[in-house]
């Protein structure tokens, strides 16, 4: 299993701050999105969302879709952030 953090409106679109999500072993980022539902797995391809793999960030979710998730791994799906 990954577990899958959602952040800000992310949280919103999944109905909740996170989810696990089966893998066998390890897989590619885009086989665990593809997971999701089709909203969720749209938005977190937006260029401006940010992940974090295990406490250390990656980059843009959408350019990170080779990166190989095990089982086990805390994924963090980032929005940005604005305020005032």
């Amino acid at each position: 299993m990954a577990q899958l953090l959602f952040l800000g409106r992310l949280e919103d679109l999944a109905g909740a701050s996170g989810m696990q999500v089966p893998l066998a072993g390890a897989a590619s980022l885009e086989a665990v999105i593809g997971q999701l539902p089709a909203q969720l797995a749209a938005a977190l391809g937006e260029p401006r969302i940010r992940l974090a793999i295990n406490g250390e960030l990656v980059g843009a979710c959408r350019e990170a879709g080779a990166l190989m998730i095990a089982d086990g791994d805390e994924l963090a799906f980032l929005p940005p952030v604005s305020g005032g």
